[in-house]
């Protein structure tokens, strides 16, 4: 398994979409909403509740699965072409 990841987390795009990735279905889960997210501590008592409970949790991991694998390339690593970028591709 061969990722890129210097690449990918030099991409702003990437990481908000992983952040959304892995938030998406807890929020989903638990029912609220962005705007139920107005303070830190609001957001610190949504993941630990999300991470003590075993079924979101493999929810989240299989959002990410989703999220950091690469459709064009047979199994979890990304392509030759890739793996050869120093920064995102223009």
């Amino acid at each position: 398994m061969k990722i890129n990841w210097k690449v990918r987390f030099n991409n702003p795009v990437f990481i908000f979409q992983l952040l959304l990735t892995a938030l998406a279905p807890i929020l989903a889960y638990t029912g609220l909403s962005w705007d139920g997210l107005t303070t830190w501590q609001s957001v610190g008592d949504l993941c630990v509740q999300a991470y003590s409970n075993p079924y979101l949790l493999v929810l989240v991991i299989i959002a990410l699965y989703n999220q950091l694998s690469d459709p064009t390339t047979r199994g979890f690593s990304d392509s030759s072409q890739a793996l050869r970028y120093e920064k995102p591709k223009e």
